[in-house]
């Protein structure tokens, strides 16, 4: 057995003669006494050991294999999927204006019709709950909850026609939290709501200068206020937009959270992203998560700076995990508002980038949108391949122009892979006490 292309090996400084192996294909982590790497390198491990690393994809058998079978890799994953997750633009009106906008110039009364709803419930059902495939929607917009006779609509129709099947079904919502208060969240449980992604951009002075209200007053005491009132009865999410000149600032945000209750057991891992600017002057915050790939230092000094300080405070920031870009799997699906399919939201509007519509149904995409692009010598021999399988289709297209390109990661991963793992590891054993 030989270590896994795949795999990376850190040196952990903390732990003196100890080593982090990091098993990019699966997420995960362990740690070995460095003096072991050659044996699980070469062999040496009796075979107990050796089933264990290799069913966590630290160690493989046959690297060449290894690197054949990583081509249909995709296609294995497809087969196996049992869930289509779709998310729904409800509109592109908001009761903020925050001054990021990322739909920028689309922004508007922009609402989905009752029609075009209907035909959306009419693809599902027909696509896939007829092939026996749980559902989950995330509402999004705009802000959804300026929707709720929609998400009433969408939601309770797909309910009733995954039941008869049998398939489980719920919806989430991507929301600026400012509508989301106990009375709405128990009104939309029946209907299959599980949870909610809010955003916080940073301690109150920094998020009300971000995200007011449109007539200018600060949103951010109307967002924890609603936070506590809804947090156990739904999943929630804090997720957050950074820049270069205020990040320093958001541990603040977290003591506030843990002062008003909200602390780790009551929140789910919380993600939070660089503002970047985008096409025609929109930005990007919210889709960042698992794609962004910077050259600007600051970029992961920002990123490790938060994670250590969320980790000091018992919160859980994103994992080191695969990630595939949606452009690449066959069950996920973004809807917008007037009926038209995109792969990603960040795509959302970008002449010749839908991928068909609501009467038409998912048209081929791939080679415009450069599926399997990542299948050449250079992505298939580079270890950080599962963490991103070619990059981020947007990044692409805001860099080179089109969306059929390359956007390599390696630079990123390797100023921030080593460190989070190490924080991670450290955490990990301040928490068990050794």
């Amino acid at each position: 057995m030989r270590l896994s292309r795949y795999t990376k090996v850190f040196p952990c400084e903390d732990r003196e003669g100890e080593c982090i192996l990091f098993a990019a294909r699966t997420g995960a982590s362990v740690l070995v006494p460095a003096e072991l790497v050659p044996e699980i390198d070469g062999g040496g491990l009796d075979p107990a050991d050796e089933e264990t690393l290799a069913g966590l994809g630290f160690i493989v058998a046959d690297p060449a294999a290894e690197r054949r079978q990583m081509l249909g890799v995709l296609e294995e994953m497809k087969r196996r999927q049992q869930r289509f997750s779709c998310l729904v633009v409800l509109n592109l009106d908001c009761n903020l204006g925050c001054a990021y906008c990322f739909e920028g110039a689309l922004k508007g009364k922009h609402f989905m019709a009752e029609d075009t709803a209907d035909r959306l419930i009419e693809v599902i059902a027909s696509g896939p709950i007829a092939q026996d495939k749980e559902i989950s929607l995330n509402f999004y917009g705009g802000e959804p909850l300026l929707s709720v006779p929609l998400i009433k609509r969408i939601a309770g129709q797909i309910q009733t026609l995954a039941a008869e099947r049998g398939l489980s079904f719920g919806f989430s919502l991507m929301t600026n939290g400012t509508l989301l208060t106990r009375r709405r969240v128990e009104e939309l449980l029946p209907f299959g709501l599980k949870g909610a992604t809010v955003t916080l951009d940073g301690p109150r002075e920094i998020h009300d200068a971000a995200r007011p209200f449109t007539d200018g007053r600060g949103s951010f005491d109307v967002i924890m206020g609603n936070i506590k009132e809804v947090a156990g009865l739904i999943s929630l999410q804090i997720g957050g937009n950074f820049t270069r000149d205020n990040y320093r600032a958001f541990p603040r945000l977290f003591d506030v959270l843990v002062a008003e209750g909200l602390t780790p057991d009551r929140l789910g891992p919380m993600q939070f992203s660089p503002v970047m600017t985008s096409l025609s002057g929109r930005a990007l915050p919210e889709f960042t998560g698992g794609c962004v790939s910077a050259s600007e230092p600051w970029v992961a000094e920002a990123i490790l700076f938060l994670r250590e300080e969320l980790l000091r405070r018992g919160f859980d920031p994103p994992k080191m995990e695969p990630h595939i870009c949606a452009v690449e799997t066959d069950d996920n699906l973004v809807v917008n508002y007037d009926g038209s399919f995109y792969k990603c939201p960040a795509l959302i509007g970008v002449e010749g980038l839908e991928v068909g519509d609501v009467n038409r149904g998912v048209t081929d995409y791939r080679a415009a949108h450069g599926s399997g692009l990542w299948q050449n010598d250079e992505c298939l021999d580079c270890s950080y391949l599962p963490l991103c399988f070619g990059g981020c289709r947007y990044l692409s297209l805001l860099q080179e122009g089109r969306v059929d390109a390359i956007n390599c990661h390696r630079d990123f991963y390797d100023a921030i892979l080593g460190p989070c793992l190490k924080q991670d590891m450290a955490y990990r054993f301040r928490h068990s006490g050794t």
